[in-house]
C-alpha cells in the first residue's frame, strides 16, 4: 500500500519495488516514526490547524500502535507496506477511520525521515556512549588490579618499561576521545528538521518551536532545504564509529599477540577463544581477531555514506535512503565489539611473572643509564654511546645491565658509582620524577 500513486496509471514493476523497499531496515526505526507523527499530531492540533477533537485521536491510536508493537500484537508485514511511514498512517487509518488521514497534514515524507534517522542516531549515539563509558571503565580496573611492570614497546621492540595499568590507560585515552566525538556528534545533530515539508516549508501555521520541545530538539533547522537533505550527522556518527573501531583493532591486536606462546603475557578466557578442529592443543583468541576484522566493515560503512553523499544535487534524493544500509550496521557492530571487548578485558588473566621477566630481558634500563651518565655530567650523545657498548657487552655475555660488577662497569665511564644499581632498579626507574606521576598513573586517580 502506498501513500501516492494519484497521477500514475501504471502499476510499480515488482522487482523496482522490492529493490524500493525501505522497510526491511526502515521498521528498526517504527519508534522514532510514531514518537515524531505523535509530535506533529500534537502540534497540528495546538495550532488550530485539525480540530483538537481529532489530534487527541489520532495521538492515541499511535499511542495504541507503539504499545501494540512493543508488546509483540502487532507486526509489521514488509510485503505490505511501501516504508515505515506508510506503515504508520496506514495502520492508523485502519484502527480510527478517516481522520488518520489527516496526520500528513502539513508534513512530507522527507522531513519525516530526517525526524526519524536524527532520533534513531541520537538514541543510539547514546547508547553507543554507554557501552564506551563501560569499557572505559573495565580498562581502569583492571589496570588497578595489575599495576605489574611490564615493556613498553616501539616498531615492535622493548623500549622502556611501564606499567600494565599505564598500558590499558593509553586505550582508556583513546575511548574517552571517541565518547566526546559522540557527544560532540550527537550536540551538533541537535535540530529538529520537522516542518520543513518536501524542501521549502509548508504554507500551514505550523509551530516548529513545539515540536522541537515535545522532540527534545535544541532548537529548529534553520535552512528547510539542508534540513532534508543533511545526512551529515550520520557520517559524523560513522567517523565516530570507525575511530572506535580502528581502537578497538589496535587494543584486539596487542591481545592477540601477548596471549601467544611467544608472549603469553595473558590469558584469554575461555568463554572468547575457541579450538583447532585439527590441533587438539589450540586456544585461538577469535573473539579479538573477529573484533579486529569487524573494523574494516565499519570503516566501509564510513566510506559507503560518504560515497553515496557526494555527488548528490540539494535536495532530498532516493540515494539516501541507502544510508540505512550503512549506519544501521555500523551502529549494530560497533555496539557489539564494545560489548565484547569489554567483557574479555574484564575476565583476563594477566600473567605478572611474565611481564616482569619480559623486561629483565629487554635492557629496558637502558636509557636510565644514559640519563644517570648525564646527570653525572656526560653529554647526552656521549652517554648514548657508552650504553650501546654496555648493551653489546651484556649480549656477548649473556647478562643484564644490573648484573655486571661495579668494577666491570665502571670500565666503560669512572662517573659511575656504586649508587648506580638503585638506579637501574626497574621499580625505582619508574619513580623518578615524572615518571611516579604519569606510569603508576596518579595523575589519573
Amino acid at each position: 500500500m502506498k501513500l501516492w500513486g494519484g497521477r500514475f496509471t501504471k502499476e510499480e514493476d515488482l522487482e523496482m519495488k522490492e529493490f524500493d523497499n525501505s522497510l526491511p531496515l526502515g521498521k528498526k526505526y517504527y519508534e522514532e516514526d510514531i514518537t515524531g507523527s505523535i509530535a506533529h499530531a500534537k502540534m497540528l492540533g495546538e495550532a488550530g490547524i485539525i480540530k483538537p477533537s481529532e489530534s487527541q485521536e489520532i495521538v492515541e491510536g499511535l499511542q495504541e500502535i507503539l504499545d501494540e508493537l512493543n508488546a509483540g500484537e502487532l507486526s509489521i508485514d514488509e510485503d505490505a507496506f511501501e516504508d515505515i511511514h506508510s506503515f504508520t498512517e496506514i495502520t492508523l487509518t485502519q484502527k480510527i477511520g478517516e481522520v488518520g488521514k489527516k496526520l500528513h497534514t502539513a508534513r512530507s515524507r522527507n522531513d519525516q525521515v530526517a525526524v526519524d534517522t536524527k532520533l534513531y542516531c541520537r538514541k543510539r549515539g547514546n547508547q553507543l556512549i554507554q557501552k564506551v563509558e563501560a569499557l572505559v571503565k573495565t580498562l581502569v580496573e583492571k589496570g588497578k588490579q595489575n599495576p605489574v611492570l611490564m615493556p613498553g614497546y616501539t616498531h615492535l621492540q622493548r623500549a622502556q618499561v611501564v606499567t600494565f595499568q599505564y598500558h590499558l590507560g593509553a586505550y582508556a585515552e583513546m575511548f574517552l576521545r571517541d565518547k566526546k566525538r559522540l557527544l560532540n556528534a550527537l550536540d551538533i545533530m541537535n535540530e529538529n528538521p520537522l516542518g520543513a515539508g518536501a524542501l521549502a516549508g509548508s504554507t500551514h501555521a505550523i509551530d516548529r518551536k513545539r515540536t522541537t520541545e515535545l522532540l527534545g530538539f535544541k532548537k529548529p533547522c534553520n535552512n528547510f532545504m539542508d534540513a532534508v537533505s543533511d545526512r551529515d550527522y550520520v557520517i559524523e556518527l560513522l567517523s565516530a564509529c570507525s575511530l572506535i573501531a580502528m581502537h578497538l583493532s589496535r587494543l584486539s591486536e596487542e591481545l592477540i599477540l601477548w596471549c601467544s606462546q611467544e608472549f603469553r603475557f595473558v590469558t584469554m578466557d575461555d568463554a572468547y577463544a575457541t579450538g583447532s578442529s585439527m590441533m587438539p592443543q589450540k586456544k585461538n583468541p577469535d573473539a579479538a581477531e573477529l573484533i579486529r576484522g569487524n573494523a574494516g566493515l565499519t570503516i566501509g560503512s564510513l566510506v559507503s555514506m560518504l560515497t553515496i553523499m557526494k555527488g548528490l544535487p540539494l535536495t532530498y534524493n532516493k540515494d539516501m535512503q541507502l544510508d540505512k544500509q550503512s549506519f544501521i550496521a555500523a551502529f549494530d557492530r560497533t555496539e557489539k565489539t564494545l560489548s565484547l571487548m569489554e567483557k574479555m578485558i574484564r575476565t583476563l588473566q594477566v600473567n605478572q611473572e611474565n611481564m616482569r621477566n619480559a623486561v629483565k630481558d629487554g635492557f629496558l634500563n637502558a636509557t636510565d643509564l644514559a640519563d644517570y651518565l648525564v646527570k653525572n655530567g656526560m653529554a647526552f650523545r656521549d652517554a648514548h654511546d657508552v650504553v650501546g657498548k654496555v648493551v653489546l657487552y651484556c649480549e656477548k655475555n649473556k647478562c643484564t645491565i644490573e648484573d655486571i660488577p661495579l668494577e666491570k662497569i665502571r670500565t666503560f665511564s669512572e662517573t659511575i658509582d656504586e649508587g648506580i644499581f638503585d638506579y637501574l632498579d626497574y621499580e625505582n626507574s619508574l619513580k623518578k620524577g615524572v615518571k611516579s606521576e604519569i606510569i603508576w598513573g596518579v595523575d589519573n586517580e
